[in-house]
């Protein structure tokens, strides 16, 4: 059966995306942690969309559980024609007082576990001559910016992998779409073990994105099999400012910025 696969599928931005997959009548099968979670989505797109919706609960920050999803997908005669990658966990706040092994984990999450995924399905792509990878990078990924300064590097290893695989993949027939949302209003930063004040340090006068406004703008770009996308005309004018700046301006001005705010 072709499937769609999405990770971070339970909330927020990939459970925007899966109804909009569910809504194109993709059959899908989703990743995350929350079992609980997930049976219910599952329960709710077949009821609504009458498509096939399976799930594998999974902490993707540990080796192991990549390959076992790979394997269980095959188990269950699961051939997936798109992969989009979107699990991934934030941070904020100045490194030296962060936990190291969160930000550890959130490396193995937004990179190893996207490159370990993209890997073992390309692989069978490559072979159909077909399908789609999509990774969900960011707007940070254009920006150095001081106290998420993990984090935004992570999201440039992401633009700048997805970039390159998508001049590889095209020569497979396997197309790669990098498709970068700004700010989202969403648990994402509460997941990030952020106290209220960094919080709002990091995203005062940001304008943010509903997962469904996101979710709306990334199915277009999806269908149109476009190879890069930015959500968001706000974040699009932003991205072309970013683009004339140096990096070292835009690390100097951020770190002000965000040091002002946290001294308020």
């Amino acid at each position: 059966m072709k499937v769609t696969l999405i990770t971070g599928a339970s909330a927020g931005i990939g459970e925007a995306i899966a109804r909009q997959i569910a809504g194109q009548k993709e059959n899908v099968v989703l990743v995350a942690r929350s079992e609980q979670s997930l049976q219910l989505q599952c329960k709710t797109l077949t009821q609504q969309f009458g498509i096939k919706a399976d799930y594998i609960a999974a902490d993707l920050c540990k080796p192991e559980s990549v390959a076992f999803v790979y394997q269980t997908c095959r188990e269950r005669g699961y051939e997936v024609e798109s992969l989009i990658n979107n699990a991934g966990m934030g941070s904020g706040g100045e490194l030296i007082a962060r936990d190291l092994q969160h930000e550890l984990n959130m490396m193995l999450l937004n990179m190893n576990a996207m490159v370990s995924l993209t890997h073992y399905f390309l692989k069978d792509m490559a072979v159909r001559k077909r399908g789609n990878i999509v990774n969900i990078g960011s707007l940070l990924s254009f920006i150095p910016a001081p106290y998420m300064a993990v984090y935004c590097a992570t999201k440039a290893f992401v633009r700048s992998f997805t970039r390159a695989l998508h001049e590889e993949a095209k020569t497979h027939g396997v197309h790669v779409l990098l498709f970068c949302p700004g700010l989202t209003d969403s648990n994402f930063i509460q997941g990030s073990y952020v106290d209220d004040k960094t919080a709002h340090a990091l995203t005062a006068g940001v304008r943010a994105q509903t997962p469904e406004q996101v979710a709306a703008e990334f199915i277009k770009a999806y269908k149109e099999k476009r190879k890069f996308a930015i959500s968001g005309g706000f974040n699009r004018f932003g991205a072309k400012i970013l683009s004339i700046l140096s990096d070292a301006t835009i690390a100097r001005q951020t770190g002000k910025t965000y040091r002002k705010r946290m001294l308020q």
